[in-house]
């Protein structure tokens, strides 16, 4: 038996393997996630048919199975496009807390044993579990974190006094109680151990907000596979070491590029605090917001050659993802020439864009990345943004004051005329007043995205 469960999960991690690389084309994404599902069905069996599985743990298994099955399927039917962002950083965080929670089991198993931890499960094992413990921990609390300002219960950039020398000494703290653990034989330090660890990703993740945020949700998330990874080694568990080390790496390398895309570094992004600055809703705008009904930018794209819509967080608020592509639709059947830009962090999460254009069925060829299509604005007639704010700020090439200076952004302001869809006249997720909307070539339409497409839908028929 236990031949046939090691070889179920080689099969496992080969299918988690395959469909982390199916995943990398939204072509073959779909396939790629059933392969997963697979492997992860199968790893679940073969955990079932362990020979270490007691009738006991099999009752608890089954019940914590049907606790778990039964709040993702519900969550995953009831969730709405706009809580995306919120449902895969608590996903995460429990894969974090998860790889926490079994190390806590397997260091009090030891410290209830003669001797220090480290005698009694091993001075190999026990390193491996504490790392994987701070790690999974830490995951744990920054996506709760992230979910509540996602979910705006918390303010979105929080700085305390002295907030790095907290960071600091809490990182400080939570080594030497490791230390602690690794050579005590009672419970407690173990306790304060995990609370330091705990601690230590709600100080880090508080500061956070803005476009960094997508970045960090990957980071995250790729901490949390580093856990699971090092759990696979406590546990002899080859599934977990694969399945682990390979979420670990994708994600690792996914918030490198994510970050090279904002010309940010990763420390800059946990430590600097993302638009803490008071003055970054002040900067200074010349000029006024112009704004324009519903029918005169319609009348703006339908009588333009080429059109280029830059989709955001608020298409997504408005669900108005299937009357743009019906827009869109609509427009190239007056020979225009439409195309997506989105920028590698536009919405709340990494591919957050693209998945909304997926689920409105926008073909995959009709949507470019940054790199790909910014030399194209200064040819193009008229650009359409719905919902994006600070991807499309110019300050963020021209103003060295502001909070996203040396962020590379799409280059909306260099085409002809620039139509922008908006909620409200305040400024974006990161708090900076966007000087695009003041530009003389831009042009707002103010109210719910869905509404105001739907209205310029009724208009481009009746060109």
């Amino acid at each position: 038996m236990g031949l046939v469960v090691q070889l179920s999960y080689f099969v496992a991690s080969v299918l988690f393997i395959l469909g982390l690389k199916a995943m990398s084309s939204p072509v073959t994404a779909r396939k790629g996630v059933m392969w997963a599902g697979v492997g992860m069905v199968l790893a679940v069996l073969a955990t079932f048919a362990h020979p270490k599985v007691g009738m006991d743990n099999l009752i608890l298994m089954l019940i914590a199975l049907g606790i778990g099955g039964a709040f993702a399927w519900y969550t995953a039917l009831k969730v709405q496009m706009t809580e995306m962002p919120q449902m895969v950083a608590v996903y995460n965080g429990l894969g974090g807390g998860a790889a926490g929670g079994i190390a806590a089991v397997a260091l009090l198993q030891g410290a209830s044993s003669e001797g220090s931890v480290a005698a009694s499960l091993g001075a190999e094992a026990t390193t491996l579990g504490l790392i994987g413990a701070a790690i999974g921990s830490v995951a744990f609390a920054g996506s709760m974190i992230a979910w509540a300002k996602l979910d705006e219960r918390l303010k979105r950039s929080t700085l305390t006094a002295n907030h790095q020398q907290w960071n600091i000494g809490l990182a400080i703290a939570t080594v030497v109680l490791a230390l602690w653990v690794f050579n005590a034989g009672s419970g407690l330090p173990i306790l304060l151990f995990f609370a330091a660890a705990l601690a230590l990703g709600v100080f880090v993740t508080v500061p956070i907000g803005g476009a960094d945020m997508p970045v960090v949700i990957s980071l995250l998330n790729a901490l949390t596979g580093l856990a699971v990874g090092f759990k696979g080694f406590l546990l002899g568990n080859p599934a977990l070491i694969i399945a682990g080390t390979v979420v670990g790496a994708a994600g690792m390398l996914l918030t490198y590029l994510m970050a090279k895309a904002m010309n940010r570094s990763l420390v800059h992004i946990l430590f600097s605090g993302f638009s803490a600055a008071p003055a970054a809703a002040e900067a200074e705008t010349e000029g006024e917001m112009k704004e324009v009904g519903t029918a005169d930018g319609a009348y703006m794209m339908g009588y333009s050659d080429r059109v280029i819509i830059v989709p955001g967080y608020g298409l997504a608020v408005a669900q108005a993802q299937h009357k743009l592509w019906e827009m869109v639709e609509l427009l190239q059947r007056l020979d225009v020439d439409v195309k997506f830009a989105i920028h590698p962090v536009a919405g709340r999460m990494p591919g957050h864009m693209n998945v909304l254009l997926a689920e409105a069925g926008v073909p995959y060829d009709m949507i470019f990345d940054m790199d790909e299509i910014n030399e194209e604005f200064e040819d193009t007639d008229t650009v359409l943004i719905i919902g994006a704010n600070d991807v499309v700020n110019p300050a963020a090439r021209e103003d060295e004051s502001s909070p996203i200076y040396g962020m590379p952004i799409l280059n909306v302001d260099h085409a002809d005329q620039v139509l922008v869809v908006k909620r409200g006249r305040g400024s974006g997720f990161s708090g900076v007043e966007n000087k695009l909307f003041f530009r003389d070539n831009t042009r707002m339409v103010f109210g719910d995205a869905q509404k105001v497409v739907a209205e310029m839908v009724q208009t481009v028929k009746g060109m």
